[in-house]
């Protein structure tokens, strides 16, 4: 996509955003975006532009878990709940889809509203509550976006049902395995969303190993992540860090959103007023980052480590990646960018990496 392009779409989808979405509910808005996403795949020539000028670079592309990435930058958690648009999304350019948190049985989620935009602070504020139709409508779409050529790497994030005492959430989670795992690329085991009673608990040491231990080995030789929250103390991380090590899983994904409201730009009593939930955007950078850091630190140079949180620019991107992680993944700006966001990353990288060739080649010549 040349560069006017670029803007001019850009531009475009900032008004849409201005004048449409920003004085729509925030879930209805993102219902009928994502109604776009989902259809893609069957509008030939949008699909076809969309991948040409969305398609990652070779160079960014990254072997880990036994899996190649065709990029390092891929869409987190929380967008595509039901493995609806997977292939749209992948068309778009993002290299990895991770849907859900999907769970065991199906359920609507909290009351609405639930999803609050911080516009001011490019931030959400969602309380959700893995709101899906459940494992088993979802592994069916996933068998389904496997056979589809070209296809983005897919991560399957699996949570507990919220009807399921905390006492029986190994039995749950083992549930959405069995039924997800076929179909998975890779697990990702949620236990840190603040919008789940119960659920955050189960980060600690003592409730966590069996619960890992459990689906790791039920999900028979699929890769299987933890994914931790930015509000736990140093001690917690290297705790968990070090028992996904000893558990033989395959990484940690850091992290979820935060339930801090500190530094935000917008006005307290305009938080105050959006009530309980996970702040996600730009606010849980910093953070974010440092939990990475603590993480790579604590695990071996092979093992996995997917950065999320507050992923805005392509050099933010970088900078997790410098930083120590082998995957990011991004979300909440997307909301704010558009569909042209992840190409403009994809293209800024690749632009990165002609500069890096060039600087190696005319070292080797020196």
């Amino acid at each position: 996509m040349s560069g006017v392009a670029e803007v001019l779409l850009r531009a475009g989808y900032k008004v849409v955003f201005r004048v449409v979405f920003a004085r729509m509910d925030p879930e209805r808005a993102h219902h009928l975006a994502f109604g776009v996403i989902r259809v893609l795949p069957r509008l030939p020539v949008l699909a076809g532009l969309a991948e040409r000028y969305g398609r990652p670079g070779a160079a960014d592309g990254v072997t880990t878990m036994g899996i190649h990435f065709p990029s390092r930058f891929g869409m987190a958690a929380g967008f595509d709940k039901d493995a609806k648009g997977v292939i749209g999304l992948g068309l778009l350019g993002f290299g990895h889809v991770e849907v859900g948190t999907l769970t065991a049985r199906p359920q609507p989620g909290n009351e609405r509203p639930r999803l609050f935009r911080l516009v001011a602070d490019r931030a959400l504020v969602n309380r959700m509550g893995f709101n899906n139709g459940g494992a088993a409508r979802a592994a069916r779409r996933l068998e389904r976006a496997r056979r589809f050529p070209g296809r983005p790497v897919i991560g399957v994030n699996i949570g507990k049902s919220r009807v399921v005492p905390v006492a029986e959430a190994v039995d749950d989670y083992l549930e959405s395995t069995r039924m997800l795992a076929p179909f998975a690329d890779y697990l990702a085991v949620n236990v840190s969303s603040p919008n789940t009673p119960g659920l955050r608990g189960l980060q600690e040491i003592d409730q966590l190993r069996p619960l890992l231990s459990a689906v790791h080995g039920a999900a028979r030789g699929v890769p299987t992540l933890v994914k931790i929250a930015p509000d736990l103390t140093d001690e917690q991380i290297d705790a968990i860090a070090a028992l996904a090590v000893e558990l033989g899983l395959a990484g940690v994904i850091a992290t979820n959103t935060t339930v801090e409201r500190t530094g935000l730009r917008a006005a307290e009593d305009v938080v105050a007023a959006l009530g309980v939930g996970g702040l996600s955007g730009a606010p849980l950078a910093e953070r974010s980052l440092a939990v990475l850091r603590r993480v790579r630190a604590a695990v071996p140079d092979d093992f996995c480590v997917i950065a999320v949180g507050g992923v805005t620019t392509e050099a933010d991107v970088e900078a997790r990646i410098e930083a120590g992680a082998t995957l990011v993944q991004g979300y909440t700006a997307f909301l704010y960018e558009g569909p042209t966001w992840v190409m403009r990353i994809n293209r800024l990288r690749r632009r990165r990496h002609r500069r890096a060739a060039r600087r190696a080649a005319a070292a080797a010549h020196a």
